[in-house]
């Protein structure tokens, strides 16, 4: 057996498959250990991808060379574009997903990538070793300090795998505890055994940790369902995918029918509770762990139990449920809106009022499961940790919730492990530049409480982070780095001249009020009187790049020697060119803080003008830059321009 690796990662959810997918695709030997290889990259929750925001990390994935959109399209059952009302910056690809083939598929993927080994077990302990020496030694009770580096991992079974550097991606499984009403067993999942042994072994070498708490709803089979009582909720009619490389075969572009071997989107339906599942519910509150005070952990704001809806809502009379299919080949449904861990009997009860529910049978009832994790002010934003060297946490163990959060901190950690071992400058995304950048700034900046969701009211720069754009934003990045292929990098030269082309086109042609006006008209748009460029009729509301196509066929025979995403990447930029220059010059201002760096040995406590609270909170989270030490809840501008003030001299 091989003992020795360069990158062990603890954890096979999404954010350990992006880790060592990313590890291993740049070059390093990697080992991957999970409790059970069945599970690998589980939905433990929704059967689904993407959404508002996180289908922009996905894409901002997949630029970057990651797994995670790759095999979302290969498992789509059902997909949608978010916000198709509104403008591009609030697009939001969502996919549902056949949790079965999904697991499927990433073991798949794993296996067939070189550099990854397997290990089933879990792991009690980290491995620590002096960086001085360099020595891989066993000193699990070496104190800390900035001579102490992660150096491999004890597991469950007494083996101990040696590395250069280690990344837990532990999810809810860190002395996880499932409840449903007053029943509660240890586990990180249903069915599944929690992980003892890391936290206590962390929290002895100084690390702080918390208590978290996630739910999931009930399972229930769809043939009891009345579906002729609840609303259709097709997918989209021409539907996309998230990769921007061909996932399937016979592929031209991003916008092309999904599934694997031509099946038909599966549709979803919506239902409603009532005023009687509400009371139904409070019914069994007295036995609820989270009213009890059974449960410490807080749970997601944003995705509510449907105990904390009908009681902080509580002149609501219903709320809306999602009923989702769960794959091609199950007859299981996933209740989306319906999070609970009151007892099953009062579950059952309260499903059985809503209409289309009246005779459904449970697979198995809803639960809450409480956690540990670590606050992510420990971390740097490359996501290692400020105490021990080598060591790099990403997923839930950093306070985060969802499959997308999870996987973009997975990549990331992966890619700067890797870097770091080889000596390489560490790899960190700014918050112009990536949905993932605003994430791990947040988390490492200003810390959580919470189970943290990303939103794209997060982001300052929703424009220029656009879902359309995320291939053009980061995949020159990784090529450089050695993480996103040569076929990826042309792919996005293709696209680039391609757009160019066309808003060239558009700037320097025209068009004549003949061909124009009875469709401006019917918009109620004002009528050309002479010739004008297409460029200023485009940036119209309400005019499209395809209106020209049905109106003008010089536009039309352009536009068919063009992908589609060239012609939506073109459309975008010269509808919203003004907006997006001005969020430019907004970027490079604040980017000017970025770049004036702050020394890690930087001794906060010698300068007395600072607040007493800048003083601490800049010592603990140890900020990179001014712009991040900007960011800092409790640090406020007149202590910023003393740092300024100090730095300038």
């Amino acid at each position: 057996m091989n003992l020795s690796y360069d990158i062990i990662v603890v954890g096979a959810g999404h954010a350990g498959c992006e880790a060592a997918a990313a590890a291993a695709n740049m070059g390093s030997k990697v080992l991957l250990i999970t409790m059970d290889m069945t599970k690998i990259a589980q939905m433990s929750c929704n059967p689904a991808m993407g959404g508002i925001a996180k289908g922009q990390i996905v894409r901002e994935i997949d630029a970057l060379g990651g797994y995670s959109g790759i095999v979302s399209d290969k498992t789509t059952i059902q997909f949608r574009m978010l916000n198709r009302s509104k403008g591009p910056a609030m697009w939001s690809p969502r996919s549902q997903n056949d949790r079965a083939m999904f697991t499927h598929e990433w073991r798949k993927m794993l296996e067939q990538t070189p550099n990854v080994d397997f290990w089933q077990d879990t792991v009690k302990e980290i491995l620590f070793a002096p960086v001085l020496k360099g020595e891989m030694q066993d000193l699990p009770q070496y104190p800390l300090g900035r001579g102490a580096t992660a150096a491999g991992v004890l597991t469950g079974m007494g083996m101990k795998f040696f590395s250069k550097a280690v990344i837990l991606t532990n999810g809810t499984f860190l002395n996880g505890i499932i409840h449903i009403g007053e029943k509660q067993f240890g586990g990180g999942r249903v069915g599944e055994a929690a992980s003892k042994g890391i936290t206590e072994q962390l929290i002895s070498l100084g690390f702080t940790s918390g208590r978290m708490k996630t739910g999931t709803p009930p399972r229930v089979d769809g043939r009891t369902l009345d579906y002729s009582k609840m609303e259709l909720q097709p997918g989209d009619e021409n539907p996309s995918k998230f990769s921007y490389t061909p996932t399937l075969k016979g592929e031209q572009g991003i916008h092309t029918p999904l599934g694997e071997g031509g099946r038909a989107q599966i549709p979803c339906y919506l239902t409603y509770t009532n005023k009687e599942v509400h009371e139904i519910l409070k019914t069994g509150f007295d036995r609820s762990p989270m009213y009890s005070g059974r449960i410490q952990g807080l749970g997601p704001r944003y995705c509510p139990s449907i105990e904390d809806k009908i009681t902080r809502f509580a002149d609501k009379e219903r709320h809306l449920i999602f009923v989702e299919p769960e794959g091609w080949d199950t007859v299981e449904i996933y209740v989306n809106g319906f999070s609970t861990s009151l007892p099953e009997n009062v579950q059952m009860k309260a499903l059985r009022k809503m209409a289309g529910f009246e005779n459904v049978k449970m697979f198995r009832p809803g639960y809450a499961i409480e956690y540990d994790y670590f606050p992510p002010t420990q971390l740097n934003l490359t996501l290692e940790t400020n105490r021990i060297q080598n060591l790099y946490l990403a997923g839930q163990i950093n306070g985060t919730t969802g499959y997308e959060e999870a996987a973009c901190q997975g990549l990331m950690a992966g890619i700067n492990a890797h870097l770091k071992i080889n000596k390489r400058e560490p790899f960190v995304l700014t918050r112009s530049e990536a949905y993932i950048g605003v994430l791990i700034d947040d988390l490492v900046t200003k810390g959580t409480d919470e189970p943290y969701r990303m939103f794209t009211s997060r982001a300052e720069y929703r424009i220029l982070l656009r879902q359309d754009n995320a291939d053009v934003r980061l995949t020159p990045k990784s090529y450089e780095i050695g993480l996103a292929s040569k076929d990826r990098l042309d792919r996005v030269n293709q696209k680039n001249a391609e757009a160019a082309q066309i808003m060239k086109f558009f700037k320097d042609e025209s068009i004549s009020p003949d061909e124009m006006n009875p469709f401006l008209e019917s918009i109620g748009s004002a009528p050309l009187s002479q010739k004008v460029r297409m460029f200023g009729v485009l940036a119209r509301p309400g005019v499209s790049l395809n209106d020209f196509v049905c109106h003008n066929t010089a536009v039309k025979n352009l536009a068919g020697n063009f992908l589609p995403e060239s012609l939506e990447a073109a459309e975008i930029l010269m509808k919203y060119e003004g907006y997006i220059g001005k969020e430019y010059e907004m970027a490079e201002k604040i980017q000017r803080l970025e770049e004036i760096k702050l020394h890690e040995d930087f001794d906060y406590h010698r300068l007395s003008s600072l607040s007493s609270e800048a003083r601490e909170k800049l010592s603990r989270i140890r900020p990179n830059t001014i712009g991040q030490a900007s960011r800092i809840s409790g640090v406020n501008p007149s202590d910023v321009s003393i740092l300024l003030v100090y730095l300038g001299r």
